[in-house]
């Protein structure tokens, strides 16, 4: 039996924005991981199994597009072989599905680091490969995704991403200061494409005011890069109240997540703002151990459906 694991991840500062070319900040979640396993069967097909959704399917009989049968076709095509039989590929994650975790690209990732170690060619395929057949995989689900939740899952560890053809500006950065989050669901699932098309559409629309917010957004990402390398907490929160506004003017905030990030802030957070493609999900808050208890109190009574912590650096 073969298993390969992947992390999730949330985004500090530059969702959206990030498609348009301006900096973003991510981080793992390493904690909440997805799970992939690979068991030898001998059968002639495939085996495709998703326990938490109590799915079951056989590869060759698929669409194309299924989550499972696009990653196997996606390391197929990349290598040149035939992964189409002989073995049981399932998954389980721990990450909260359309949440704005990159459940998603943790699973890709998991999956690909699977098949890599079941065709014994694990060490050909380097982290930058691994990254990039993800964000392939990505672009079957989210049309014109950023790149960002496969960089840093695959990286496991903070990174500065710009979208730049033909390479991303990818940058990991080592935090000076710890930071201690608490992540707040609203419990609400929100499908990143979708809400990134109406952003397009919106951008479309009235480009100037769009601009002119992404400009924000990656001014933001560019100080709490500076704020993360000094240590600055306090800086850091100011900078993350203000990137959750920039969100709110992008209108894919919501009265959940707005009413969580309130709630945060009046529980002492250093700052707060949702995290991820917004319209439901997750949000985050930057705690000190004096403070983490009565904001994860205060996020609870706020009407989160559960609240976790993760620490970055």
């Amino acid at each position: 039996m073969i298993e390969a694991t992947a992390p999730g991840k949330v985004i500090l500062f530059g969702e959206h924005a990030v498609v348009y070319g301006r900096p973003a900040l991510a981080a793992p979640v390493t904690h909440l991981r997805a799970r992939a396993t690979i068991e030898e069967t001998g059968a002639p097909d495939v085996a495709l199994i998703a326990p938490d959704l109590g799915r079951q399917a056989i590869l060759s009989q698929v669409n194309p597009n299924n989550p499972l049968a696009a990653i196997v076709r996606v390391v197929e095509q990349y290598c040149g072989c035939s992964l189409s039989d002989g073995y049981s590929l399932s998954v389980t994650s721990a990450i909260p599905i359309a949440s704005g975790l990159g459940s998603g690209a943790a699973i890709s990732v998991a999956v690909i680091r699977a098949l890599a170690v079941y065709m014994g060619d694990g060490r050909s395929l380097s982290t930058a490969e691994t990254s990039q057949l993800a964000y392939e995989v990505e672009r079957l689900h989210h049309g014109t995704p950023s790149g960002i939740d496969n960089t840093v899952i695959a990286y496991e560890q903070p990174v500065y991403f710009v979208r730049r053809e033909p390479q991303p500006v990818i940058e990991p950065f080592v935090v000076a200061q710890p930071l201690r989050l608490v992540i707040g669901d609203t419990g609400i699932r929100s499908a990143t494409k979708d809400v990134v098309g109406d952003v397009r559409r919106r951008w479309s629309a009235d480009p100037h005011r769009f601009e002119a917010i992404f400009d924000d957004c990656g001014r933001l990402a560019e100080e709490g890069r500076a704020a993360l390398a000094a240590g600055r907490l306090s800086v850091l929160g100011t900078l993350m109240d203000e990137n959750h506004e920039c969100l709110v003017r992008m209108t894919v905030s919501s009265p959940a997540l707005d009413r969580l990030v309130a709630a945060a802030r009046r529980g002492g957070a250093l700052g707060a703002k949702l995290s991820g493609g917004g319209r439901g999900g997750n949000m985050i808050a930057l705690v000190t151990p004096e403070t983490e208890a009565a904001v994860m109190e205060a996020l609870l009574a706020a009407g989160a459906v559960r609240v976790f912590t993760s620490d970055v650096g």
